[in-house]
């Protein structure tokens, strides 16, 4: 098989994440270039004002002992007076020096605690930007190599589908008695029908996840019904439900009841819904839609009595391209997903309530309260 080249101007991710390091990396020497002129500026700056309130402060003793010397002159004086006061000016300016040391060793300890604080913090702000972005990098690890999977899975399964469109119209109007070509014809059209709406949905999913990601969901609300959601989704899924032997029953208190809603969208909620309870309900099994009033808006259901969901994965069904198991290939793992984003749309609520070995709940809330009930 030939690949095609990547083009030169094209980097791998690796490649962007080297970049990033790099940049990262100079990113931090500016800064700590910057922290350092920024402390000696506040060291020489702080240094510098209290030079200058000392030199004025001098400035002012000096004029108050002229003053004082000149006053001394005019009156007689004995004369060991002279003396006296040299002395004790002296003793004074020994004092005021000695004040002064301890103050520039007090802020000299300050500043160098306070610097060091800054300097333990750096490190810690740095450790939690490293700790972000690895995560940040994992979840974008994890999210390609779903992405791919999922890429590779509707590839195959739209490659398959083809197929089977293809080989059911090459059976189309083959050989054979009347009835017997006319009964291969019918179920070669039923198959194609059934793969041709596998695709749409397949293709749908696709545009609906483009639509979310690019954060233009379209949902137009009206008045509307919601008992006719239930009562479409049991016709629609009647006859799955029998080829499995599964039981769907209703539970609607009462009729209509009115809500804003965009009837296709909800429409292809429950269909979700549905579609998984009848997948993990086992043969002989029961499933209940219901629909009632919810405070001043309405509450939805679709109950199984199936396997259930153990609980740790209770939110994380409604991941995208989540799977009950690895090797699942019942679906794409993205129909839960995208529900959960039109409910969410809908100003609503979508959640899993469940007991292993007793079965599962799905309901979402349309206006009024959008918390599960308990």
């Amino acid at each position: 098989m030939v690949c095609a080249a990547m083009p030169s101007d094209e980097k791998t991710p690796i490649a962007h994440r080297d970049e990033t390091d790099e940049s990262l990396r100079l990113e931090r020497e500016r800064t700590d270039l910057a922290l350092s002129d920024a402390q000696r500026a506040v060291g020489l700056g702080a240094d510098g004002v209290v030079q200058r309130a000392r030199d004025e402060a001098d400035a002012v003793v000096e004029q108050a002992r002229d003053k004082e010397d000149e006053n001394q002159a005019r009156t007689p004086r004995v004369a060991a007076q002279p003396a006296a006061i040299a002395r004790e000016r002296r003793q004074e300016d020994e004092a005021l020096q000695d004040a002064r040391d301890a103050d520039d060793e007090a802020l000299r300890v300050e500043r160098d605690e306070t610097f060091s604080a800054l300097a333990k913090l750096l490190p810690l702000e740095r450790e939690k930007t490293d700790r972000h972005l690895l995560t940040e990098r994992a979840r974008s690890d994890d999210a390609l190599a779903h992405r791919d999977d999922f890429l590779s899975m509707v590839s195959h399964d739209l490659r398959n589908l083809l197929n089977g469109i293809v080989m059911s119209s090459a059976l189309i109007g083959t050989g054979g008695s009347g009835a017997e070509k006319a009964k291969r014809n019918r179920d070669g059209v039923d198959r194609i029908q059934r793969y041709v709406a596998r695709m749409n949905r397949l293709i749908g999913d696709l545009l609906d996840v483009a639509s979310i990601d690019a954060g233009r969901l379209s949902v137009t609300a009206k008045r509307a019904d919601a008992c006719t959601l239930i009562d479409e989704s049991v016709e629609m899924f009647a006859t799955a439900a029998a080829e499995k032997g599964i039981r769907l029953e209703t539970e609607i208190a009462e009729r209509p009841l009115m809500a804003e809603l965009d009837h296709d969208r909800l429409l292809q909620v429950v269909a979700n819904l549905m579609s998984n309870a009848i997948k993990f309900t086992p043969k002989g099994g029961w499933i209940r839609l219901g629909c009632e009033r919810d405070g001043q808006g309405l509450r939805v259901s679709v109950r199984d009595n199936g396997p259930g969901i153990p609980h740790d994965a209770l939110e994380t069904i409604f991941e995208r391209f989540w799977q009950v198991g690895k090797n699942d290939r019942r679906g794409t793992g993205l129909g839960l997903y995208i529900s959960r984003c039109i409910i969410e749309a809908h100003g609503g609520r979508l959640w899993a309530e469940s007991t292993l070995g007793e079965g599962s709940t799905l309901r979402f809330t349309l206006g009024g309260s959008t918390k599960p009930a308990g």
